[in-house]
């Protein structure tokens, strides 16, 4: 998949700062709730947002989080515990095969938490629970650009 990354792209949220903390409200040890994000300077042509959140530094490997696909060009935000889905957007599976958010909550260690946002020319036809790999190779050659934010949460931050 090409790395693609322009200085106009974004992607931010008001909950926590870019490699910092994610507030334990958006954890397992928390509500578990998503956060709200934003983006801006969405490319010309945009026909859907692709959003993964995923963490490489699982035990077992790439842990998945969170995929959703097919999210309207005209949307530039998703709200804290989101449950209503932008119209026409599907949900991929996670690593827990639940086609819903699945906060941090790492066993170990401090890990970091991918939020990466794809603008592409255009719509998955793809099913609703498709896996991360499926939708990667999907939107392959339509990437028109990605932002990404990152997130971090610790062992040591949760509480016993």
């Amino acid at each position: 998949m090409a790395n693609i990354h322009s200085a106009t792209f974004s992607l931010a949220s008001k909950a926590f700062q870019a490699n910092q903390i994610i507030p334990e409200k958006f954890t397992c040890d928390g509500s578990d709730y998503s956060p709200a994000l934003e983006w801006y300077g969405t490319p010309d042509k945009t026909k859907s947002f692709v959003l993964i959140m995923d963490d490489p530094d699982a035990p077992i490997g790439m842990w998945d989080h969170w995929i959703l696909f097919n999210i309207p060009s005209s949307v530039t935000h998703l709200d804290e515990n989101l449950q209503i889905l932008p119209h026409g957007t599907k949900m991929g599976n996670n690593s827990w095969n639940r086609g819903k958010y699945g906060g941090p909550c790492p066993p170990d260690r401090e890990h970091r938490y991918f939020f990466k946002l794809y603008a592409l020319d255009c719509l998955l036809n793809l099913a609703q629970g498709t896996t991360k790999q499926e939708i990667e190779a999907a939107m392959e050659d339509h990437i028109l650009d990605k932002a990404e934010l990152i997130g971090l949460y610790d062992l040591s931050k949760r509480r016993k």
